[in-house]
């Protein structure tokens, strides 16, 4: 691998670093909040909190793969 790809490779994923965080800030301005979604279990007893996310969990997986493949169909061509 050149470096040349190795450069591009770090700009794609900066870039995508960027739109990630960018989305988070404008769902937490919304008022809509990751891990506190309907489906996201929390328990607290005394000191201890555990937190179960599950439809963070399933809405994150689903919006990692439809940009997984869409990079991917793009590299393919």
């Amino acid at each position: 691998m050149s470096t040349l790809q190795i450069a591009r490779w770090i700009m794609i994923l900066g870039i995508i670093l960027f739109l990630v965080g960018g989305g988070i800030y404008l769902l937490s301005r919304t008022g809509i909040s990751l891990f506190r979604l309907p489906g996201d279990f929390r328990f607290q007893i005394g000191n201890v909190t555990c937190l179960i996310p599950i439809a963070t969990s399933i809405l994150l997986s689903l919006a990692l793969t439809l940009i997984l493949n869409a990079i991917f169909r793009l590299l393919n061509r």
